[in-house]
């Protein structure tokens, strides 16, 4: 039997966590899937700037939590690891598929892949997400209708 996926894992005790306002409890998590939680809830207040920055017209607090805790992942590890982007933006995007509703991995997509770009144009990242045209996804004009409920 193999491990679960660090993701996943990051994803339920974040979820978890946030949901309960308490640090997720890394002792039932595989050593990766407890350390990016860890990680991740440290830094929750910074990630959530950037999220509300990225995500124009859409209150962070507001978005559904496992959408925001998925881009919490997926920002922390932009900023944070050397993972590539295309890797760190289709994990998040299938996070989003299989955990929040069919519209969050456009949503998902959207932000994610602004940043990537933001970083990338800074210098600060190699490769973009890659993903055609974020920012309507991003903006939450609802144009493409994957923004989540909950402006």
């Amino acid at each position: 039997m193999t491990a679960p996926e660090p993701r996943d894992e990051a994803l339920q005790a974040l979820y978890t966590a946030d949901l309960m306002d308490a640090p997720p409890d890394p002792s039932d998590l595989h050593a990766k899937g407890a350390q990016l939680a860890v990680a991740v809830w440290g830094q929750r207040a910074d990630l959530d700037r950037v999220i509300g920055r990225i995500a124009v017209g859409w209150r962070v607090e507001r978005m559904p939590a496992v959408d925001r805790n998925i881009l919490r992942i997926g920002v922390y590890e932009l900023l944070n690891t050397d993972t590539p982007v295309g890797i760190i933006v289709s994990e998040a995007i299938e996070l989003a598929k299989r955990y929040s509703t069919a519209k969050s991995g456009a949503f998902v997509n959207g932000v994610l892949g602004k940043l990537a770009d933001e970083l990338k144009a800074r210098g600060d990242r190699e490769g973009s997400a890659g993903s055609g045209s974020p920012t309507a996804a991003a903006s939450g004009d609802g144009a493409d209708g994957g923004a989540p409920s909950g402006r």
